[in-house]
């Protein structure tokens, strides 16, 4: 297993479930239900976002299934969080150059240490009292 990004011919993934009508339908009801005044915080910085601004990341790609050649959405709303294009591209950097990250953890895992990495790094210092 790896949560390394696959290239070339081996990703259908990005090249086809990320520009089916099914994932754009359940990208949309996700920012439907998550969304309040049009946006939403970046999981990474914590800066706030709209559905053209943020991308979604699959901590979990359980729900992404191929039926009789259609793609299928079935993702849980826990296993999507929002993060600016720049986080998320940082997020996948992180994952990708760590061995234990890449091969030695469960998306879930890799995903969730390498945002609190993320997060300590982009996100403003609370002011001590």
């Amino acid at each position: 297993m790896s949560n390394r990004r696959r290239t070339g011919l081996k990703n259908l993934y990005r090249d086809e479930f990320l520009r089916s009508r099914a994932w754009f339908a359940r990208r949309e009801r996700w920012f439907r239900d998550h969304t309040s005044n049009g946006n939403v915080p970046c999981a990474a910085c914590g800066l706030p976002g709209s559905k053209t601004q943020l991308e979604l990341h699959h901590l979990d790609y359980r729900g992404v299934r191929i039926i009789r050649g259609e793609w299928q959405a079935w993702e849980d709303d826990e296993d999507l969080i929002a993060l600016h294009p720049y986080c998320h591209e940082l997020l996948h950097r992180l994952i990708d150059r760590d061995i234990v990250l890449a091969s030695h953890r469960t998306r879930r895992q890799a995903s969730a240490h390498a945002l609190q990495v993320l997060q300590v790094k982009l996100r403003p210092a609370k002011h001590a009292s």
